[in-house]
Formats: structure tokens, C-alpha cells, sequence
């Protein structure tokens, strides 16, 4: 482990401030948007817009960075970063800020492209795994060290905003200036969906169906918050409680998945999931309560991204894993645009506590297609299980190609032996 942060120390520290910056401006501004006035509607359609834009930047950066190379790429859309996280403020209008949104997702995503592939080019396949690891622990703190952050300013003022934009421009200075040659950049060509959702049926509607989980509490849970009325460091501590859930719980549901069904661990998982919402449906829950229900279903719900890629794999030739991983991907970024539209629709109609509605229709949806999918096949034998690697939904194709990569020839280094 010392090796690979010693390897690979200028890319963690400037992906860990680039995660704080992103998880400061998701929560900050549900919580300004309710200031300025702004609609249910209004933040819903500015929260979606985002994963609009990570979806085109994750289709379109590679593109970008064959013609002119990582370093420009990463370098001008984390400058477009700062500046947005600047703008946020300057310009308070529902319509700019989804525009904005667009943009900035977009860039984060062209940026996370950029870096993750410097990332897999920097270590060796030997110690792959555990930079994958590394990686995926840092940006679960870098998102819970930015809500601890909120406290710092007044979210109807400039500071809260300058932060996030400050340590974005910070994070060029260890990437940029790191001595790692930058990497050829090479992308496989996507399965077609037809030919995946043939493969694995439960792995293209539970990717789908988490897509939206993970939008919702990563764009909506502030928006909720406010709703209530918690002030903004309560705010704070209830978003991160998600990713808290999801950091503690990543590992222990992966050990188990790599012994049991993988289909019964995300049934159990949804369904105790979905009975958890009703701790945030109970009739003014106390703050304790609102947290405890989030760490629950962000450890309960975040996993299951990871757990149905590992379950789609199993169902899959090792040469196919990593065309397969940019039709999840996309897949995962539809749920992920309509999770926060819809959440809002509820809020709308049904007041705050549509939040939790959403969240527990989704995963008693899930709990229940899984359960009918054991019925139809039996599950793969036990020895040809692949590797749980504990990816996250924010992670871009480079990430899952590398860990897919890994998965291959760690099955390759166990036939040989």
C-alpha cells in the first residue's frame, strides 16, 4: 500500500482536492438554491443537468484527450472548473445554473478521465488493485471531508464558493507537475446494450436503478434538508452520512458477495434498503434519525454498483468485461440524469417526504427484479466468480477498464497457477 501512495502521491492528493471541490458544490447548492427562491422543479432540472454533462464528458474526453493530449485537457477543463464554481454566485439564476451544471459536469468528468488514466499508467499490474483501492477511499473522503467544509462561510455569501474553486486550482499544481510520463490513452469500444442486457438482465436494471439512487442523495439529499429546515452544518452532516454508509459498508458486502449468490446479497441489500426509508418517513424525524437512516441506505445502496458489475462479469468472457463496462456506464448515467427530475416531481406533489419515497420505490423495485431473476437461471458456480472491486458510480470508464484489466489477469495469474 506505501508503495502505491508512494508511486502515485501527486495524482491522490489532486483527485482528493477535485472530490472536495465536487462534493462542496453538490450539497452547497441545494442548500443556496433554497435562498434564492429557486423551485423544486427549478433544482431538481440544475441537479440532473449534471450528470447530463458527466455522461457527454465521459463519451467525449477520450476523444478530446488523443487530439491534444492529457495535459491540455486536464489543464483547460479544470480551469472552466474554477471559474463556474466562480460564477455560481455572480450569476443567481435557475436557468444559468443548470447551464452552468452542464458544463461543470462535463469538465469534472473529462478531469477524472484525464487523471484516472494517469493513475492506472502509473502503477504496475501487480499492485493495480490496491491503487484502485486507494482511489476509491480517497474520493469517498474527499466528498465527506467537503461537507465538514460548509460550516467555514455563509451559503447566501461568495466564500463557500471561492473554497471549492481555490482547491480545484490547487489540484493542478501535483498533477501537473508530477514526474509520471502522461500515458497513452487507449479506449475499448462499448458492447452494444442489446447484446448486454442479454447477458445480464439484472445487471443493466440494477445499474439503471442505482444510477438514480446515487443521484438523488448526491443531488437531491441537500435540496430535502433545507425543506425541513435544518440549518446548514445539519445539512452537512446528513449528506455525508451517505457517503460514510457507503465507504464503511463497501467492503464487508464485497467479501460477502465473493461467497454467497450475488443475486441474494442484492435482495437482501435493496429490500432492507427500501425498509430503512421509512426511518426518513417517519413523522418529523429527528436529526439522529435522518442520519442514522442515511448511513444505513448510502451502506446499503452505494455497493450495489460494484456488486453488479462484479455479478455482470460473472456472466461475461474476460475479453468481453471491459466493452461491456462502457454500456453499464452509460446506462448507470440515464439513471442518474432522471433520478433527481424525478425526486423532485415527488417532492413537488408529495412534499419533502418524496425524498425518501423515491429512494425506497427504487430499491424495493430492485430487491423484487432480483428476486424474479433467481427464479429464471441458476446462479454461476461459485469457482468462476470474478473479483468484487469496490468502483463507485462516479467512476469513469478508465477506472472500470483498469479494473476489469485486473480482474483478467488476476484470472489469467490463477488458471496459470
Amino acid at each position: 500500500m506505501f508503495k502505491v501512495l508512494a508511486a502515485a502521491w501527486a495524482l491522490f492528493l489532486g483527485m482528493g482536492l477535485l472530490m472536495i471541490g465536487n462534493g462542496m458544490q453538490g450539497t452547497l447548492l441545494g442548500v443556496r438554491g433554497e435562498i434564492e427562491g429557486f423551485s423544486t422543479f427549478q433544482l431538481s432540472l440544475i441537479m440532473s443537468a449534471y450528470f447530463v454533462g458527466f455522461l457527454g464528458g465521459s463519451r467525449l474526453a477520450p476523444e478530446m484527450i488523443r487530439r491534444v493530449g492529457h495535459v491540455r485537457v486536464f489543464a483547460a477543463l479544470a480551469s472552466f472548473i474554477s471559474a463556474v464554481l466562480i460564477l455560481y454566485p455572480t450569476i443567481t439564476d435557475a436557468w444559468a445554473w443548470t447551464l452552468l451544471r452542464v458544463v461543470i459536469g462535463f469538465c469534472f468528468s473529462g478531469v477524472y478521465v484525464t487523471a484516472e488514466s494517469w493513475l492506472n499508467n502509473s502503477v504496475t499490474n501487480e499492485r493495480r488493485g490496491q491503487a484502485l483501492s486507494v482511489y476509491m477511499i480517497i474520493q469517498m473522503a474527499g466528498i465527506l471531508t467537503a461537507q465538514g467544509l460548509l460550516v467555514l462561510g455563509d451559503p447566501s455569501g461568495f466564500v463557500l464558493f471561492v473554497i471549492p474553486s481555490v482547491l480545484v486550482s490547487m489540484s493542478f499544481a501535483p498533477i501537473l507537475l508530477s514526474v509520471s510520463p502522461t500515458p497513452a490513452f487507449e479506449s475499448t469500444k462499448p458492447m452494444s446494450l442489446r447484446r448486454l442486457f442479454q447477458s445480464s438482465p439484472l445487471g443493466c436494471v440494477g445499474i439503471f436503478l442505482t444510477g438514480g439512487v446515487f443521484s438523488a442523495q448526491f443531488g437531491m439529499a441537500s435540496v430535502y434538508a433545507t425543506q425541513i429546515g435544518l440549518p446548514v452544518a445539519q445539512v452537512a452532516l446528513f449528506v455525508g452520512t451517505f457517503y460514510a454508509g457507503g465507504m464503511v459498508f463497501q467492503y464487508p458486502i464485497g467479501f460477502m458477495s465473493d461467497r454467497l449468490d450475488r443475486r441474494l446479497i442484492i435482495v437482501v441489500s435493496s429490500a432492507l434498503g427500501g425498509v430503512v426509508c421509512f426511518l426518513g418517513l417517519w413523522p418529523d424525524p429527528s436529526l439522529t434519525t435522518l442520519c442514522v437512516a442515511g448511513f444505513l441506505l448510502g451502506g446499503l445502496a452505494n455497493p450495489l454498483y460494484a456488486l453488479l458489475i462484479a455479478y455482470t462479469n460473472d456472466y461475461l468472457d474476460y475479453e468481453d468485461m471491459s466493452a461491456a463496462s462502457g454500456g453499464l456506464l452509460f446506462i448507470n448515467g440515464l439513471g442518474a440524469v432522471a433520478g433527481p427530475l424525478i425526486t423532485g416531481a415527488l417532492i413537488g406533489s408529495l412534499g419533502p417526504q418524496g425524498f425518501w419515497v423515491f429512494l425506497m420505490v427504487l430499491m424495493f423495485i430492485l430487491a423484487a427484479y432480483a428476486g424474479y431473476r433467481m427464479t429464471r437461471r441458476p446462479a454461476p458456480d461459485r469457482s468462476e466468480y470474478g473479483a468484487y472491486i469496490a468502483v463507485t458510480p462516479s467512476s469513469t470508464l478508465v477506472t472500470l477498464d483498469a479494473a476489469q484489466d485486473w480482474l483478467q489477469e488476476q484470472a489469467e495469474e490463477d488458471d496459470e497457477a
